[in-house]
């Protein structure tokens, strides 16, 4: 087997030059993908191969700024919160509870410092109290850059700004997940474009990617003006935009519900290269809809979901590739989790993961898009990437609080079809 892969990885004799990415190996590639138990020291050879070789067949075009010019290779913009768990009892009945940080869009950059070994940052706003101190210790914890932080004055008891907290249960069996949020006035919310210097962070400072997402754009009027100014920067300095589109209704309740959803999110796709979403969000928030589409959403139509995104390249040009988690909840601690990526006018389906035994969901999919956008910016190769996220995101609900505590050697591990034994 691994005799076959060099073979299909060996460059031409007639030139010592990188060749494209051959048919033979493409057909290995997708066999070994296939299988259950892929030898670590063959997935690393196609991975050591993938790197060597300039594969401009399957290579996306994302025109990344090099990472010599930019102080950090990634980005986020959103709303970190506490997230006070009380582990496997309920919130209603707990006596104490366990402190994390975590946050839909900060939870990517996290994942891609943590486990991916990257220089991130999170640009965001604190009221400037001893909670909002302890917020950034998490975050300087996770290894994350917390210059860009916005420190805004308090009146000690929230009524000018404050932090928010979000209280989740795990769930169990046939107990769902549950999530309560205590976010409204928290600092960030009330942050105006103008709080950031993002011509300073996206010119002189530099970063090769920015995202952000849906969460925080509903959180309020002035968050949907921030995301627009942000991304209208980074464009503006050739930083790759990636968004979470996220739909949460009773987000966007108070502030104009779907049709304000709409209106947002329409205008900000027009900047965005890398759109994250299920078949909801598409729908919600861009007005898409998925043929033959499952009434309850408990499976995804591939080919309506092909379709529809066809439709919105056409609609959206500037689109490089579109990806989405797909999860059937069997109960709260077993799923059947995978996902998929369109790019180029092509879908490539990771590795199923049926049966998935889950510890704690949340954050799950920001898991995926931080293994998403490292494959991305590593191999700009939408088979590899939506496969980095997709083990990312699996490994990651493997444990508790928001986000990662997985390596990459155990994400490529498990690519490669590794499996549980006892590690020595």
């Amino acid at each position: 087997m691994l005799a076959q892969v060099c073979d299909a990885l060996r460059p031409p004799r007639s030139t010592r030059a990188p060749s494209p990415l051959s048919r033979k190996y493409r057909q290995i590639l997708q066999t070994f993908l296939k299988k259950k138990h892929l030898p670590h020291r063959i997935f690393r050879c196609i991975m050591i191969g993938r790197k060597i070789f300039s594969l401009e067949e399957e290579k996306m075009n994302l025109n990344l700024r090099s990472a010599e010019e930019c102080k950090y290779d990634a980005v986020s913009l959103g709303e970190v919160m506490l997230r006070l768990d009380p582990g496997e009892g309920r919130i209603r009945t707990a006596r104490s509870f366990r402190a994390w940080e975590g946050g839909g869009e900060y939870n990517v950059v996290r994942g891609l410092r943590r486990c991916f070994g990257m220089n991130t940052g999170v640009i965001t706003a604190f009221a400037d109290n001893e909670v909002g101190k302890l917020m950034e210790d998490f975050i300087l914890q996770g290894g994350v850059d917390t210059s860009l932080i916005k420190w805004m004055e308090t009146d000690g008891i929230g009524r000018v700004c404050r932090n928010g907290l979000n209280f989740t249960e795990r769930g169990f069996g046939i107990r769902g997940a549950v999530g309560c949020s205590d976010r409204a006035n928290t600092a960030i919310s009330k942050a105006k474009p103008e709080d950031f210097d993002f011509d300073y962070i996206f010119g002189e400072l530099g970063a090769r990617w920015l995202h952000t997402g849906g969460i925080y754009a509903a959180l309020s009027e002035q968050s949907c003006e921030t995301v627009l100014a942000a991304i209208k920067a980074a464009k503006k300095y050739g930083t790759i935009v990636s968004y979470d589109l996220n739909y949460r209704p009773s987000m966007w309740s108070a502030i104009g519900g779907i049709e304000k959803a709409q209106e947002v999110n329409k205008e900000i796709a027009k900047y965005v290269d890398v759109m994250i979403g299920n078949e909801e969000d598409f729908t919600a928030c861009l007005g898409f809809e998925i043929e033959g589409n499952d009434a309850n959403l408990k499976e995804l139509n591939l080919d309506g979901y092909k379709k529809m995104i066809n439709e919105a390249a056409k609609t959206y040009p500037n689109f490089k590739a579109v990806a989405t988690t797909l999860r059937e909840v069997k109960t709260a601690t077993v799923n059947d989790w995978s996902a998929i990526c369109w790019a180029d006018g092509e879908i490539f389906k990771a590795k199923d993961y049926k049966g998935l035994e889950i510890m704690d969901r949340v954050g799950g999919g920001d898991s995926f898009a931080s293994g998403l956008i490292y494959g991305l910016m590593t191999t700009e190769n939408a088979e590899l990437a939506v496969n980095y996220g997709a083990a990312h995101g699996a490994l990651a609900m493997t444990t508790p609080g928001d986000t990662t505590m997985a390596s990459k050697k155990e994400v490529e591990a498990i690519m490669g079809g590794a499996g549980a034994r006892v590690q020595r």
